[in-house]
């Protein structure tokens, strides 16, 4: 049984730029809290939250990680995240887990694209938000200036809570006091603004305010929590975990300010799908049935999959019976854990409000909700909006006999991280493996020859072109075949033409990319045999008509047929539907599509000619630019995917190793005729049987 209640618990996620100290400010906490007797180091490898081989072996986080401490009377669960923007899918997945999110900024860097990305992410899902800025004792930086950028960035509502003094050698409050000197701004002034925001939620307190000038500091505790919850305020802090500056105060803050899960706002639950869907909120109350979201997994190939999940409603202990999203069949808790860094100690019972974790239960996966009544099967959390994956290599065993032991490490690899996927693409007979980038393919690739001694070759995919027509036209094809017995025969008279965007079939509203439209009278052919013809229309749509590439937004409306009473079979009115399909996508303009890709470019500014001379022979186009701290400049732009097979390389050689750059799919276009042409000659269609 826990010693401590739902009321006693902070979950906090530490968000951020790489770079930005979030492992040792990790590292500074729970030296502070007590929980570990001297700070592990980068170098050393031996931080708590940086225990993967590979996280050791280059010096940065690849994934979120979870430590606990238990500090007067409050329990604490910390979440360290990855900051590299190949990674930002771990470090969003963890956001439904806790209440507040402490973005963490680099003093040196100030507001850098993971900042704002995060930033951003927050706000949209109601999440409480405090800036941390660290490394506030290194060279060459300006705070002053680094508060004013975060204030631009992210509005007047961002307010220091305390100030660096003497140097960056300490931290003086203003939040409970205006008293002290601060290396810059006044701490009377800084006190002013701070109240001021906080008592605008209260009217009764504002009203207080106003008539005396002043407010005990204990009456602010519910207003400056309302004022988080509502985005009102967003607190900056100071620190440097390499000193311990400001490490006590941002103990302080967390344990004192930060909400409880039964403060913070609830998360997004969704009861139900289609029009029936409805948003409810889970009653961290742990009388209620359970529901608990699982937010992450991992899966090592000795200990198993373990399951972390965030307790909402309801108390979980050894033995309870709990369901999988929508199965049936319980399944019981033999062991339910606290996980803390690579340690896990087991538990007898979650509260609401925690964060357990469950091992060896291969049913759990990611976004998975855990619950004990059959009646909440239909449950499921609002999804995050994470990036799509579009950079891809295609992968095959280097050894024979290794697939299986390929498609497991794919599995546990798919499984850990949601902005990874895995392709079989058939009309280009390639296993395509898809990451946020370079960095992220090459980390998992490594994690395979590691972990699972799972070994392959790779190369560029070959792009997933779509075919689709411009225009109407009408088809036919008679289907005549004697063979000495029973022959075959089907005729077939259809009609194609576009297929609308706004209709549901298409692609773009979730459908399959094919309306098909009985427009026949009088018989002709016999209805039985409709279902034949679109068999063979679905079976060109899957193979493509012009160049070999699926086939998306047609209508296909039957007009006219006709049939034989003895020799009319399926397979007649298959290949004749199939191949009066393909006369009528010759005619109708056919159209070969390519991906196109939103690009966000972040180089030094003196690139920036470089850049768009380069994406103008990449056949891109250049949407906007923002200058950011530090010389930098980001450039939004849209290009087709066939274009950026190298580009990873080419931006590191045109900046010096300084640009780097995100992706994420935009929409099918139709490719230039020239390279239409080319790709239709390559294409070598196999002959079939009638």
């Amino acid at each position: 049984m826990p010693s401590y209640t739902t009321a006693d618990i902070r979950n906090v996620a530490l968000v951020g730029h790489a770079n930005a100290g979030k492992t040792l400010l990790v590292e500074s906490l729970l030296h502070r809290l007590g929980v570990i007797g001297h700070k592990g180091t980068i170098q050393r490898g031996d931080t708590v939250s940086d225990y993967d081989p590979m996280e050791k072996e280059h010096g940065h986080s690849l994934a979120a990680t979870l430590v606990s401490a238990d500090y007067q009377g409050k329990h604490l669960n910390l979440i360290d995240t990855p900051g590299f923007p190949d990674f930002i899918g771990p470090a969003m997945a963890i956001l439904p887990a806790v209440e507040t999110m402490a973005i963490v900024v680099n003093a040196q860097a100030g507001v850098e694209m993971i900042t704002r990305r995060m930033m951003d992410i927050a706000r949209a899902r109601k999440l409480c938000c405090m800036i941390v800025i660290n490394k506030i004792d290194a060279d060459n930086v300006n705070l002053e200036q680094t508060v004013e950028q975060i204030q631009a960035s992210f509005g007047t509502s961002c307010l220091p809570i305390n100030l660096p003094c003497n140097g960056g050698k300490g931290i003086v409050d203003v939040f409970g006091k205006a008293e002290g000197d601060a290396d810059f701004s006044s701490v009377e002034e800084a006190h002013s603004a701070l109240l001021d925001r906080v008592v605008e939620v209260d009217e009764k307190l504002m009203e207080k305010y106003l008539e005396q000038g002043t407010v005990d500091p204990k009456e602010l505790h519910e207003p400056f929590e309302k004022a988080l919850r509502e985005g009102h305020l967003v607190p900056i802090c100071f620190t440097s975990a390499h000193s311990d500056v400001g490490i006590g105060e941002l103990v302080d803050m967390i344990v004192n300010l930060a909400p409880s899960p039964l403060e913070g706002n609830p998360r997004p639950f969704i009861r139900g799908s289609g029009e029936a869907a409805k948003e409810f909120h889970a009653t961290p109350d742990e009388k209620q049935h359970v529901i608990a979201h699982v937010f992450k997994v991992n899966v090592d190939p000795f200990v198993g999959r373990l399951g972390l999940f965030r307790i909402h409603q309801g108390r979980i202990n050894k033995d309870s019976q709990l369901y999988i999203n929508d199965s049936r069949k319980p399944l019981r808790v033999g062991h339910l854990f606290k996980v803390h860094g690579k340690e896990h100690k087991e538990i007898d019972a979650g509260i609401p409000g925690d964060i357990c974790a469950l091992a060896k239960v291969e049913e759990v996966v990611f976004d998975s909700v855990l619950h004990d009544s059959a009646d909440d099967a239909g449950i499921h959390l609002k999804p995050l909006d994470f990036p799509r994956p579009m950079y891809g290599l295609a992968i095959e065993a280097k050894s024979r006999g290794d697939e299986q032991k390929i498609a497991k490490a794919l599995s546990a690899c798919s499984s850990e991280d949601p902005c990874f996927k895995v392709e079989r693409n058939a009309s280009t007979a390639e296993i395509v493996i898809r990451g946020l980038g370079e960095l992220h393919l090459r980390m998992i690739l490594e994690k395979m020859r590691t972990r699972y001694h799972a070994e392959v070759t790779t190369r560029p995919p070959k792009i997933a072109y779509r075919e689709t027509v411009l225009a109407s036209a009408d088809g036919h094809h008679r289907h005549k075949k004697q063979t000495g017995g029973a022959g075959q025969f089907g005729e077939v008279y259809l009609r194609v033409e576009p297929l609308e965007q706004e209709h549901p079939n298409s692609l773009a509203n979730g459908g399959d990319g094919l309306d098909f439209v009985d427009a026949t009278f009088g018989g002709k052919p016999p209805k039985q045999y409709l279902p034949a013809i679109e068999k063979g229309v679905r079976h060109v749509m899957e193979g493509g008509a012009v160049a070999g590439y699926p086939m998306q937004d047609v209508r296909v409306s039957v007009t006219d047929g006709k049939h034989h009473d003895v020799d009319s079979k399926e397979i007649a009115f298959v290949t004749a539907g199939r191949k009066a399909f393909i006369d009528a996508v010759s005619k109708a303009r056919p159209s070969v599509l390519e991906p196109l890709v939103n690009l966000e470019i972040t180089v030094p500014e003196h690139n920036m000619g470089d850049i768009a001379g380069d994406l103008s022979g990449k056949r891109g186009r250049i949407l906007g630019s923002d200058s950011i701290p530090g010389g930098m400049v980001v450039v939004r732009a849209i290009a087709p995917l066939a274009e950026l097979s190298s580009y990873q390389s080419q931006l590191k050689s045109v900046t010096g190793g300084q640009g780097f750059y995100t992706m994420e799919f935009s929409h099918y276009d139709a490719v230039p005729g020239n390279i239409q042409a080319q790709i239709v000659a390559a294409y070598k269609p196999r002959e079939e049987e009638d």
